[in-house]
């Protein structure tokens, strides 16, 4: 396992760059994955632009202004911010951030790194705003299609995204939860992704309404990236053993050629610290399960890259606006519900004694809004027909 990017280093080129120590595979993978999804989706909303299906909104700026106080304060903060804790992270001591995430989340920071780098991004932001300066400061209309607006959709949904996440993940253990609140509160580990899809979603609908963008066309472009962002997350997941695994598997090897960690894994090194202590090991990740379990991130990312696919080779056959959309959730909620059948997840105990875990009531409802959707887009699609032809 590669907690993070110095372990994977020395493992495969024989470098140990203990700056890469700060960069944790999980965290790296979700950001290729966010990076994916918005290259996809610009390359469809600007595909549907073309198509005529999307059309860009109209917004007044104003060109020539200084820059103001609250937006030279914005950019002190967010200088600020940087410096004191990703900055700090590489000129503090090492006992300080020999824990980044504990000190990602800690009080902790260099204050000198964060007025420096503070001063320097107001300072920028002064020099340009003041480069463009006119005389008389004047509006000009812009003209903004849907494809423009994608770095901050991808924003929205990181935000909103992280914070479904841990939200859920709350929810989840909220018996736990209410024993140690800060362990959940103050810790980046702990990430439910339908938590994180759902709430993502609503903050991206909302972006949508107020900029004018056509909401199925919207969630057509968006669902082979959105396929194709969970696969390569999962990645990270395998990557880091950050817990989300399988139940254990001592069944034998069904095929001789297939690698044992394919097959059933026991995650030595994993982020999530489980397991046994692994002998002779010294550092933070020194356990390793005593018993096997199905590497089911990895079976994820294979199906999903499977299904992501599919959705590519479709997308311009489906029509009705929002049908492919219906679709992603029908396979999403299809691949989620069997994939929990041998994956570790927190049970909800029912008085009937019924004992779902949350992902398999979360993703049965998407798979019957996904069927709902598909239905009822074609049967409003074929009325419209209908009536068209009808009037001719």
């Amino acid at each position: 396992m590669y907690p993070n990017l110095y372990y994977a280093f020395k493992d495969l080129f024989g470098l140990e760059w203990s700056t890469l120590r700060f960069v944790n595979s999980f965290g790296f993978f979700v950001a290729i994955s966010f990076i994916l999804a918005a290259i996809f989706l610009t390359m469809e909303l600007r595909r549907k632009s073309k198509q005529g299906l999307l059309f860009p909104t109209e917004m007044q700026v104003m060109v020539g202004k200084p820059a103001s106080p609250g937006e030279l304060l914005l950019n002190f903060i967010l200088g600020f911010l940087l410096g004191y804790k990703i900055v700090g992270l590489f000129i503090m001591d090492n006992h300080t951030t020999a824990d980044p995430q504990e000190f990602i989340f800690s009080p902790i920071g260099s204050w000198p790194a964060g007025i420096g780098i503070g001063l320097l991004f107001a300072g920028l932001k002064w020099y340009d705003k003041n480069k463009q300066k006119l005389a008389k400061p004047e509006k000009r209309n812009v003209r903004i299609w849907p494809q423009d607006r994608v770095g901050e959709m991808t924003i929205l949904a990181l935000v909103f995204g992280l914070l479904g996440a841990k939200l859920f993940d709350i929810f989840e253990n909220w018996s736990d939860f209410l024993k140690r609140p800060e362990d959940y509160i103050f810790s980046a580990e702990g990430l439910t992704f339908y938590g994180g899809l759902i709430c993502a979603a609503l903050a991206i609908w909302a972006y949508a309404k107020r900029h004018k963008i056509g909401f199925w066309h919207l969630n057509d472009a968006a669902a082979p990236a959105l396929m194709l962002a969970y696969a390569v997350g999962r990645i990270g997941c395998q990557v880091a053993g950050d817990g989300d695994w399988g139940i254990v598997n001592t069944k034998p090897k069904p095929f001789s050629w297939l690698p044992d960690w394919m097959w059933a894994y026991t995650y030595p090194h994993n982020v999530a610290r489980q397991g046994d202590p692994i002998p002779g090991c010294t550092d933070r990740f020194c356990f390793e399960l005593s018993q096997p379990v199905y590497p089911t991130p990895f079976y994820e990312t294979i199906m999903c890259l499977v299904l992501f696919a599919i959705l590519w080779s479709v997308r311009k056959k489906i029509k009705v606006p929002g049908r492919l959309f219906a679709l992603y959730l029908m396979l999403n909620g299809l691949e989620r519900f069997f994939i929990e059948k041998i994956r570790v997840n927190t049970r909800i105990n029912f008085s009937s004694g019924f004992q779902p875990t949350q992902a398999e009531v979360i993703s049965t409802l998407l798979f019957l809004a996904g069927l709902f959707l598909w239905i009822f887009l074609y049967q409003k699609s074929k009325a419209k027909t209908e009536g068209q032809t009808q009037l001719s």
